[in-house]
């Protein structure tokens, strides 16, 4: 049974963060820091990546929505949410059009991770206590 969820899984368009995601790497990231710090951090980090266009940034409700042309084209929105002083969460969701055989689940996956890598290495990730 294990066998098809994760086959099934691999054709995933779709990837949501939650603190209820089963995969502990597509978990809600929590930082050890002001709301401020965290939101510019990760629109930097969309900034700073040749394949981004940031279509939207709203400070106001935390979030920021790009478009990505590489390896295929997809969507992402990053939330950005303050949870109490000095701890503010992040998460993803991103979706694609595109289908492959081999599945675009693992690339979605990466990209996230990637993400969530570039944040660790400006903020002190407080969520794998």
């Amino acid at each position: 049974m294990a066998f098809l969820v994760s086959l099934f899984t691999r054709y995933k368009r779709e990837i949501e963060t939650s603190d209820k995601q089963p995969d502990e790497s597509l978990k809600t990231h929590y930082y050890k820091a002001a709301y401020q710090q965290v939101f510019a951090s990760v629109e930097k980090v969309f900034r700073d990546d040749a394949d981004c266009r940031i279509t939207t940034v709203s400070q106001e409700r935390g979030e920021i929505a790009v478009e990505i042309s590489k390896p295929f084209n997809c969507f992402l929105v990053a939330t950005i949410v303050s949870v109490k002083p000095l701890e503010t969460a992040v998460d993803f969701t991103i979706s694609s059009e595109k289908f492959s055989l081999l599945g675009i689940y693992p690339d979605l996956k990466k990209r996230i991770n990637s993400y969530f890598n570039k944040i660790n290495q400006v903020h002190t990730n407080i969520s794998l206590k």
